[in-house]
């Protein structure tokens, strides 16, 4: 194994600077993973711009890792091996202590890092990760189809689980990027009638070849009208933030719809509570998962062939890949890559 690795680096608020750093010890419950693929998340936009930069230990990025564990810290679980290929996504490992933790609710864990953001990520040769973190990665899935999974899949993944819909029930899925394009796929295999709601003509081609029944174009036509003339959304999944855009669909959700918000941001949607009230309607917050649930999403897309259409660049060119991701250009997840053999 080398004394050090390449990392892509937080040097100053947006902007990324490749280094070297000497390679980490794991420490008690933890694995070193060396990284074969980082995916480039929506996410990491606020990590990077506005992060504040400490000069004696700048920030390493990225959340959507997959990689082989080349060293075991003391106390590690047996499940996990020195060759094996895990994930880890933005939640970087849960405590078992809090509150959360003792209900099972490991997803929201107190105590746990957020990977790229409270603790070094995976744009990167080398990591350090929780063993509470790891998700096993499945055979059939390459390393850069994996990474995305790991965030923009369980995200979608969880919510469509938990939107209350039943297989023939029609699902709106608002915003067609990184998020939607893998919920429109997830959401046609588990049996929904999928309308994918977007602005623009041009993505129109790739909803429906991602698998949606119809697409609605919110520049040119009604989209709340269009959903009550085709029965009203049992479901409206919301991949956006912005809050002018949801508000103008709830009319198109039928009477104890879910609307599911895995867009998060600082606008408040403005709803009469009449409307909630009146038709036993409901709005629901989403965010990833535990690892057993990214373990499902992951085996779940391996059967029903779910896959993230990706642009791949390699790590010295992490500054480019991730001002294409912000540029919107990407159809639909930029994924960096660790080809170097000499690690």
């Amino acid at each position: 194994m080398r004394s050090h690795f390449r990392a892509a680096q937080i040097s100053s608020p947006g902007v990324l600077k490749l280094v070297e750093r000497p390679v980490p010890v794991p420490g008690l419950g933890e694995v070193l993973i060396q990284v074969e693929a980082c995916g480039i998340c929506g996410a990491d936009a606020r990590d990077i711009e506005k992060a504040t930069v400490d000069a004696t230990s700048p920030r390493i990025p990225g959340h959507e890792v997959v990689g082989r564990i080349v060293a075991l810290g003391a106390n590690t679980p047996s499940m996990w091996k020195t060759g094996q290929r895990v994930g880890v996504g933005r939640l970087g490992g849960h405590c078992n202590e809090c509150t959360q933790c003792r209900r099972g609710n490991f997803q929201l864990c107190q105590n746990q890092p957020v990977v790229g953001a409270t603790c070094d990520g995976g744009y990167a040769e080398m990591m350090l990760a929780r063993s509470t973190g790891l998700v096993s990665i499945p055979e059939e899935l390459s390393s850069e189809e994996a990474a995305p999974l790991l965030c923009a899949g369980i995200a979608t993944f969880n919510a469509l689980r938990k939107c209350g819909a039943e297989a023939g029930d029609t699902v709106a899925v608002l915003g067609i990027g990184g998020l939607g394009h893998m919920a429109i796929q997830y959401a046609r295999r588990m049996g929904f009638r999928v309308v994918a709601i977007g602005r623009g003509a041009d993505i129109a081609q790739n909803a429906k070849a991602l698998g949606a029944h119809a697409y609605i174009d919110s520049n040119a036509e009604d989209a709340a009208g269009r959903l009550k003339n085709m029965g009203d959304a049992r479901a409206i999944v919301t991949t956006i933030s912005q809050a002018d855009a949801i508000a103008a669909l709830l009319a198109g959700l039928a009477p104890q719809g879910r609307l599911v918000l895995l867009g998060a941001g600082p606008e408040s949607v403005p709803v009469p509570t009449g409307y909630f009230v009146g038709g036993e309607r409901s709005v629901l917050g989403s965010m990833t998962g535990s690892p057993f649930d990214t373990e499902r999403a992951l085996n779940f897309s391996v059967l029903a062939d779910v896959r993230p259409m990706i642009e791949v660049m390699p790590l010295e060119q992490a500054a480019s890949a991730y001002q294409r991701m912000r540029s919107g250009d990407v159809k639909f997840r930029m994924v960096l890559t660790m080809q170097r053999s000499d690690i």
